[in-house]
């Protein structure tokens, strides 16, 4: 089927259902909702034979649903109604949530249902619940709805189908305001975590207006009265409730200049720097219930190194701090090191929201591409480890590329890859992708793979060689599986030939071009996109970071706006 999606942007869950569609076989375009006029447009070019909603902030226009099929995907039970979907079910504690898809009509969310599942939820932030339950389910659901409607279904009517949502109101910040005097530590993680992403939670620091994003508990560390901020740890602060404390990871101020989302410690640097710094007894060991952003554990022979930045975005603080530990962990008594990144992103590459808030960004993008270069360099010529990549969570731009640097890469089915630069104003990239793509994907594959800009899923990834296995989908069935392929490498009986043979590749590499002259080219690229005449990589970052709405939808998402596309028939 031709199918048309109306979204309000290219967030994960709409990646990940044109990436499952289109390997379905369907045809799919995407038009960014920008006016109804150009959503009409988009229809009168495609002819769709149906329309999906996957992500959308405002309904779809009379003038399209009542004459087309459109497929809505709500973030709630059926029944639910109203923006604030999940907001209100982490709030509100909800032991299982789900997600409907209704056929749009008049009234929001409100039309007959075609598809709709549920999921248990678990203590985690909003974003990290759509990303992971919520894209999951959708992804089921929509399949589903599909399938309906080519078989001639009808859809059954929102009354009568049985469902234990209500119509809620938008959640307001006085719905989220935390009260410090008398919210104990769950309920603070509640609200905060209801309200991660956007719009966060509007309160103070230091005596100064801000929003509150990324919580993480305390098991341990308390003392001071409610809300006062105990100390700091890296780029988190420590903040006391009625019992206990909570870290907050990320701040927007409302009195700076960009009013982006920073790391806590850089948001408000002169007044952390007074706070005590609360470093962890031992950064290596998992800890029970803390902020805790980098960790590793061993056992068999193998190391695991995680670290869990936010977004996946790895500023040249993380890149240090990490460049720093992978080091430790080469001197550790093991075989294998697995590189476990993030629940959520196993990275993102550079930190764009630093960049922009730098007094010099070209300067500091300048720092972060190097410092990532380097933990790239330090993984790519260790000759004392085999080294996996265990993806699983997704992975875009330079991420993608440093997870390539390791000897195998394994992803989780169902996160995303995103290898290419150029949907941030026709960035270069560095990561030395030049020197690890085309092996893997042939010079024709990675010139494709950049040029399209779509993501992939990790069945597709493997297909194109960019990956070694696609590994099972659940989280803890993927963990489980990951351990027990490494710990079978490391204890190989040819264990010592694999390294061996890894060795004689680097060498053979090296003599034949060095690693170095691979970064020099990547970086003279990278040098012009940062200080040369085109500014088209700082104005793409600059409205990335400031999530400015779209004023069109790009060409390799919008097919029916091809010129060479031929008309349907």
């Amino acid at each position: 089927m031709r199918i048309l999606f109306l979204a309000q942007a290219f967030n994960s869950l709409t990646q990940r259902l044109h990436a499952e569609l289109t390997a379905a076989g369907h045809e799919v375009s995407i038009e960014f909702d920008i006016a109804d006029s150009v959503a009409e447009e988009a229809v009168a070019l495609f002819r769709p034979d149906l329309i999906v909603a996957p992500y959308l902030r405002r309904a779809i226009p009379e003038s399209i649903w009542k004459r087309h099929v459109c497929l809505v995907v709500h973030p709630g039970v059926i029944g639910d109604r109203g923006p604030s979907a999940l907001d209100w079910a982490i709030q509100d504690s909800e032991a299982e949530w789900g997600v409907t898809v209704l056929q749009a009509e008049a009234a929001m969310d409100a039309g007959p249902v075609w598809a709709a599942e549920t999921f248990p939820m678990r203590r985690a932030r909003k974003a990290g619940i759509y990303r992971n339950e919520v894209t999951e389910a959708a992804c089921r659901a929509v399949r589903s709805a599909i399938e309906r409607f080519a078989g001639g279904y009808r859809p059954v009517p929102l009354a009568e189908a049985g469902g234990r949502g209500r119509p809620r109101p938008p959640m307001r910040q006085g719905d989220r305001r935390i009260d410090w005097a008398r919210d104990d530590a769950a309920t603070v993680l509640r609200k905060i975590d209801a309200a991660d992403g956007s719009p966060g939670v509007a309160d103070t620091l230091f005596g100064l207006p801000c929003r509150l994003y990324d919580a993480c508990p305390e098991a341990e560390l308390r003392g001071g009265r409610p809300g006062d901020l105990l100390g700091r740890r890296e780029t988190a602060l420590l903040r006391a409730t009625v019992d206990g404390a909570v870290w907050i990871g990320h701040v927007r101020r409302d009195d700076a200049e960009p009013a982006i989302k920073l790391p806590a410690t850089l948001a408000f640097a002169r007044e952390s720097a007074a706070l005590p710094e609360l470093p962890l007894p031992g950064w290596w060991a998992q800890s029970r219930a803390t902020w805790q952003d980098i960790a590793y554990e061993e056992a068999a022979g193998v190391g695991v190194l995680a670290f869990e930045f936010y977004n996946g975005a790895m500023g040249t603080a993380e890149c240090e701090r990490l460049h720093a530990a992978y080091d430790w962990a080469r001197t550790r008594p093991t075989r294998v090191i697995v590189l476990a990144g993030g629940t959520d992103f196993w990275s993102n590459g550079i930190h764009l929201n630093r960049i922009e808030a730098a007094d010099s960004p070209a300067d500091e993008s300048w720092r972060n591409i190097n410092a990532i270069d380097d933990l790239a360099e330090a993984i790519i010529t260790t000759d004392s480890h085999l080294t996996v990549a265990a993806l699983r969570g997704s992975a875009g731009a330079g991420g993608a590329f440093l997870a390539r640097a390791a000897d195998r890469v394994w992803a989780r089915d169902g996160v995303l890859l995103n290898p290419h630069y150029r949907n941030m104003g026709n960035l270069y990239g560095s990561e030395y992708w030049t020197y690890l793509l085309p092996p893997r994907v042939g010079t024709e594959g990675a010139r494709a793979m950049l040029r399209n800009r779509l993501p992939l899923t990790a069945k597709a990834a493997l297909a194109a060689g960019f990956i070694d296995a696609c590994l099972a989908g659940n989280p803890q069935a993927f963990r489980v599986d990951v351990m027990r392929r490494v710990t079978e490498l490391a204890q190989s009986a040819d264990f010592a030939a694999q390294l061996a043979a890894k060795r004689a590749r680097r060498a053979s590499d090296e003599a034949a071009k060095p690693l170095a002259r691979y970064r020099d080219e990547e970086l003279a690229m990278m040098r012009r996109n940062f200080y040369g005449f085109d500014p088209s990589y700082h104005v793409a970052r600059y409205h990335f970071v400031r999530k400015s709405p779209p004023s069109w939808t790009p060409r390799h998402l919008a097919r029916h706006r091809d010129p060479q596309r031929p008309p349907p028939e």
